[in-house]
């Protein structure tokens, strides 16, 4: 079964009239003060971590309908993995109709009563939902009438124990409805795999620099987006075949070590008198690749906050040439 993980990022471009036009900046910016910002929702392999596919919109496009557009990427046998932004009983339905398998969080606003439904095990049922009256906006007709108007769902629920946190409870639902074939603990534990995906967007964004894009025009933002992700496969594929020479583990590997790896060898197998010296440098490369390992750090704590202090300038709140600058603005950190 192959289990490929859903989720949405953004990233921020260059303040250009033609990429204002294309994708907006968020309504709570001021204009003059804000940038441009483009959506993503992207299709994630689990097994090796290379992106399958995206999708990519404005601000007024939900990340639902973004998944749409990557339907047909799906096989009959997959299982897609995504959190509770995803979970909804249309988005269940068209998979259903591909048959492909969910496993996704259960959305907040969806009650899960665990005293209903047949019993499987403990905090372990099988419920059905039916289809809600109201279409979405971004779905087609013709696939609102194909949807099933009810559907025979699994609910679990397990506790997530973290170092450093309050234990917190997580409700999951999915298709997979035999528990013996797929006992709760076994699911519990692929959703927790799920992080991986968040990790991926951290790697791409921080490691490969596509947190700010570069370009003024959407058309040449999306062949910078194009770039940045060929870039990124191209490091998947090298870290994908470290394991298999060396005998390490795929996801100890370094992804930021791969890069810099990458980047010191790539002017010496370029430059190589022979394709003998260039296959001894590519050896010698996912050798390096394979020692690279990262330590494990199950259940680690890192504060989401930064150490190195910002310099002291006023905060652009108004179109800069309508700006002005305090008096001894240098002493502290004050927005006019």
């Amino acid at each position: 079964m192959r289990v490929i993980l859903i989720d949405g990022t953004t990233t921020s471009l260059p303040d250009s009239p033609k990429n204002q036009r294309a994708y907006p900046q968020p309504g709570g910016q001021k204009p003059g003060c804000g940038f441009p910002l483009l959506k993503l929702v992207g299709l994630f392999s689990l097994g090796t971590g290379v992106l399958l596919d995206y999708a990519k919109g404005n601000k007024h496009h939900h990340e639902l309908r973004l998944l749409h557009r990557l339907l047909d990427q799906f096989k009959p046998g997959d299982l897609a993995v995504a959190d509770r932004g995803f979970s909804s009983y249309v988005l269940l339905g068209l998979f259903f109709l591909r048959r492909v398998a969910c496993l996704f969080r259960l959305h907040q606003a969806r009650p899960a009563d665990l005293r209903r439904g047949q019993r499987l095990g403990k905090n372990d049922r099988l419920v059905v939902w039916h289809k809600p009256q109201q279409k979405p906006r971004w779905l087609p007709q013709s696939w609102w009438k194909k949807i099933p108007g009810q559907l025979s769902l699994r609910v679990l629920r397990f506790k997530l124990c973290r170092r450093g946190y309050r234990p917190e409870s997580v409700t999951l639902v999915t298709t997979l409805l035999d528990a013996k074939e797929y006992p709760a603990q076994d699911l519990a534990q692929l959703y927790a795999r799920r992080w991986q995906i968040e990790l991926w967007f951290r790697s791409i964004k921080t490691s490969l620099g596509m947190e700010v894009l570069r370009c003024r025009s959407p058309q040449m933002v999306h062949k910078e987006l194009e770039m940045f992700f060929i870039a990124y496969n191209f490091i998947r594929c090298l870290m994908a075949q470290a394991p298999a020479l060396h005998d390490v583990p795929l996801e100890r590997l370094s992804f930021k070590g791969t890069v810099d790896s990458v980047r010191q060898f790539s002017i010496a197998i370029a430059q190589a008198p022979s394709k003998k010296k260039q296959k001894q440098l590519m050896a010698q490369l996912l050798e390096v690749i394979a020692c690279d390992q990262v330590p494990e750090r199950l259940g680690r704590r890192e504060p989401r906050a930064v150490k190195r202090r910002p310099k002291p300038y006023q905060l652009l709140n108004r179109p800069r040439h309508l700006m002005k600058e305090l008096p001894h603005r240098s002493k502290y950190r004050k927005t006019s």
